[in-house]
């Protein structure tokens, strides 16, 4: 194992794989027209932190990745721990941007090095009547508002108990929106909640309305269009004597056409995969997201779809993700979703670079671009095919970007609406959190795989030490498709199943 890396020739910064104690040397090994250089930690580096290994004066460009991640507050020396406290992001307000695409020849070059699998790829999954495919066979109850929550736990509760034949589970999803929400607020909330009546993990689903509220059943049918009357069925509570009953009842038919359904050979060309990341440290944008990015090209490769989302998270990477567009109408399409989302921040008077997290700091992330410049990694080397939308589904295959906040919750609920069957989560903090869908929690480094193991599905930390990023991809690759045929996460064992909605207007 490497007491350090240098991920970039340019960089002037290395990343501390183990803590490097004050007055310890270090030497990078000659590369190109670099010589050997040694250089002597002048304070304590912690692991995941950034060493500089040149001197950077004051105003200077600190790199790190081959990219620019902010400039020097001060004069830095080489050895210093390079880190908030002497480096403050370069980022400005809305940016104007000129589309420079890869060329198709490097972008094949790259999805060759990524490693074409030999033969087509399958998952076991439920085909669905529309020609979609679930990895689960679940019963969901969507509540349309928040008053009928406990009501739609309670039915949940008492219907698995008739769980039979290859349903999995039943499963409500609380929230707390619905009703008092006025323009846009409330048709995110619609959209969200449509897209999830629709979604093919789950095998039936009720929906379970109070009667009074704005996005009443009537108003949600308008949004979930056509739909098969024997997987959906609705409720409204005001208009039974015994809603708890009656909802049993209706769960019970639901539970009985699922039971239908059985797994069956699949091509992961109808695989939809979102990948998010959460709680980030110094070695995510070393391991987990790269690694998370190799695996994005593999099913790319396959045929199958990856979505990339969380906006703020891309504000100091958005031109490595705009020039590799497939067209000048996604460039502008990108363009929009970063500037729309910065003006967000405006419209509500927030500063636009306020991340990173105190999480993240103390992993060893000092600014937002340092961040970004990990984060993106996760989209792999593919052209950038479809451009999202909140809460619309995807239509295009291969890479999308979709917009959605950074928080784990409403990012991770944002893709499963998108239509993604399986969220890959990478994180080097740790988390428990669920989504809708089977939520894959990929770690950054083996000292969180090995305490949370409760937790973390799969550790990306041993690309550190003996492992291949070739040979990882590939694991990870199997694994997902293992999930994708039934194998249970941390999260599914558990029983944790969230949801969460962007919440972005007045409460009346």
């Amino acid at each position: 194992m490497k007491d350090f890396i240098k991920i970039h020739n340019q960089d002037n910064v290395i990343v501390a794989i183990r803590e490097i104690a004050a007055g310890e040397t270090v030497t990078l090994e000659a590369s190109g027209t670099q010589r050997q250089l040694s250089v002597t930690a002048a304070e304590t580096i912690p692991a995941g932190h950034k060493m500089a290994v040149s001197d950077i004066p004051a105003g200077g460009e600190i790199i790190k990745y081959g990219f620019r991640i902010g400039n020097a507050k001060e004069a830095v020396k080489a050895g210093a721990w390079v880190h908030v406290h002497n480096i403050k992001t370069a980022l400005g307000d809305l940016l104007e941007y000129t589309y420079d695409p890869v060329p198709a020849a490097q972008q094949q070059e790259r999805r060759d090095t990524a490693g074409k699998q030999e033969k087509e790829a399958y998952f076991d999954g439920f085909l669905r009547k529309d020609g979609s495919a679930g990895v689960r066979n679940e019963i969901w109850v969507i509540p349309t508002v928040g008053c009928v929550n406990s009501i739609a736990q309670e039915m949940a509760k008492r219907a698995n108990a008739r769980v039979r034949g290859t349903v999995d589970e039943v499963i409500a999803f609380p929230h707390p929106y619905g009703c008092s929400q006025m323009g846009d607020d409330q048709e995110h909330t619609r959209t969200i909640l449509a897209d999830l009546v629709r979604h093919p993990n789950a095998g039936g689903v009720l929906v379970l309305g109070l009667g009074c509220e704005n996005s009443n059943i009537g108003e949600l049918k308008r949004y979930i269009g056509e739909y098969d009357e024997e997987r959906v069925k609705f409720l409204v509570c005001q208009e039974c004597e015994d809603e708890l009953e009656e909802g049993v009842r209706l769960l019970d038919e639901l539970i009985g056409y699922a039971a239908g359904f059985t797994r069956e050979k699949i091509s992961t060309s109808k695989l939809v995969v979102g990948m998010k990341c959460g709680g980030s440290d110094g070695f995510s944008g070393i391991t987990a997201n790269p690694l998370v990015g190799r695996f994005s090209d593999l099913l790319i490769e396959n045929g199958g779809t990856t979505i990339l989302t969380e906006v703020p998270e891309m504000f100091g990477a958005e031109t490595l993700l705009m020039n590799r567009c497939a067209s000048k109408e996604l460039f502008d399409k990108t363009v929009t979703l970063i500037n729309d989302f910065k003006q967000y921040f405006k419209d509500n008077h927030q500063t636009i670079y306020e991340n990173p997290s105190p999480g993240n700091k103390k992993g060893g992330i000092s600014t937002l671009e340092d961040k970004s410049l990990g984060c993106t990694q996760k989209s792999g080397s593919a052209l950038v095919k479809g451009v999202l939308s909140y809460g619309e589904r995807v239509k295009e295959k291969g890479l999308n970007l979709l917009s959605a906040p950074g928080n784990d919750l409403v990012a991770s609920t944002a893709l499963a609406a998108s239509g993604a069957q399986i969220v890959l989560f990478t994180t080097g903090r740790g988390t428990p959190f669920a989504s809708p869908v089977p939520t894959v929690k990929i770690s950054s480094n083996s000292m969180l795989a090995g305490k949370k193991k409760n937790w973390i599905d799969f550790n990306a930390g041993a690309v550190l030490e003996d492992a291949s990023f070739d040979e990882m991809g590939q694991k990870l690759f199997e694994y997902v498709l293992a999930v994708a045929s039934g194998e249970k996460v941390c999260s599914e064992k558990a029983g944790y199943h969230d949801m969460a909605i962007f919440k972005q207007g007045v409460t009346l």
